[in-house]
């Protein structure tokens, strides 16, 4: 494409300024520029191409010099700066090279070929000088928008981060917690807490800035469950189906854990604990139940984890998710649906 505008586009360029003019000088002298000799036709026209050459040259570092100048300020004032550089840049070339050229070709240098050597080569000096800057200032735009757009992702991507972080000291604390108490009554129990909180830290730590499997995701509950069952109350009532249909469908990591993690911190009364995930039609749908106190008001079984997690869905699955809490005989039940079409 540089090739086209750098060494063919001039000729064509000056090529249509001189039939412009051509055209006109006739319309007024009565004169049809094909009943002219050939070669004074051919001259005029190489003449009127090698000056296009020189004018856009010139044209475009006057361009340059001008961005350089005032970058991407633009202002009314740079504007007509620029249109008053290209008035007088094209006027000289004009009268320097194709007005004594007139006067020595044909019959002499007219009035009206006075007028149309010094206005039609303007006109299109100012056509190009407009496609030049749209374009410029199409692309200026686009580049904004994408430089904003940059920010804006980086923007969500350390918040996601700083959201992300925040599951992580309440669950060491509690992990942290259980093993501390294991290791005065069983060693071995302790040894395999340990194991299973080494996976855990391992799939929070690494490989997840993307998409991952939904197995991973279940596999990483499994261990979380496993974990929570042996610091929980031996009255624990607990029922853990996944969906066998669910394998390689794509999600973004650790959006279950808190609805997990809330049922077994507010599990109370007959401590029954329900831990669900299916496929759906379109997507796919976690539901989680947990028993809770009488005592407990509805306000603190969800806590900073639940919106934490309404953010984290905002950000990453914008319109293609519903979640839902509510409390039914004592009971609290929360279900995410994630669309993935």
């Amino acid at each position: 494409m540089k090739i086209f505008w750098r060494y063919i586009f001039p000729a064509i360029y000056g090529a249509l300024v001189y039939y412009t003019i051509r055209l006109l000088t006739d319309s007024l002298s009565g004169m049809r520029f094909w009943h002219r000799p050939l070669r004074l036709n051919v001259t005029e026209v190489g003449m009127s191409i090698l000056v296009a050459y020189l004018f856009l040259w010139l044209l475009n570092g006057l361009l340059r010099y001008f961005d350089k100048k005032w970058q991407s300020n633009f202002t009314t004032g740079r504007i007509a700066r620029e249109l008053g550089a290209i008035f007088l840049l094209s006027i000289v070339i004009q009268n320097l090279f194709l007005t004594p050229f007139a006067a020595l070709t044909d019959d002499g240098l007219q009035w009206f070929d006075l007028a149309d050597i010094n206005v039609i080569p303007l006109l299109y000096a100012l056509i190009y000088y407009g496609f030049r800057r749209s374009n410029g200032y199409l692309q200026a735009y686009v580049q904004n928008r994408l430089q904003l757009e940059k920010i804006t992702n980086d923007k969500l991507a350390t918040e996601l981060k700083f959201l992300k972080a925040q599951y992580h000291p309440h669950f060491l604390f509690n992990a942290l917690n259980t093993i501390y108490f294991q290791m005065d009554e069983d060693i071995a129990a302790a040894k395999r807490t340990v194991e299973r909180f080494a996976e855990l830290l391992r799939y929070q730590l690494y490989d997840q800035q993307e998409m991952v499997d939904i197995s991973s995701e279940i596999q990483y509950l499994r261990h979380f469950i496993d974990l929570q069952q042996i610091r929980s109350s031996s009255k624990l009532q607990l029922s853990v189906h996944f969906d066998e249909q669910l394998g390689s469908q794509q999600v973004y990591p650790l959006l279950f854990l808190p609805l997990a993690e809330n049922a077994f911190k507010y599990a109370g009364g007959h401590f029954k604990v329900n831990i669900a995930m299916q496929q759906a039609d379109d997507g796919i749908l976690f539901s989680v139940s947990n028993d809770i106190p009488a005592h407990i008001p509805g306000s603190k079984t969800g806590g900073i984890g639940l919106e934490n997690l309404k953010r984290r869905l905002e950000l990453l699955y914008p319109d293609k998710h519903t979640l839902t809490t509510h409390i039914q005989d004592n009971t609290f039940v929360a279900a995410l649906k994630l669309t993935l079409h």
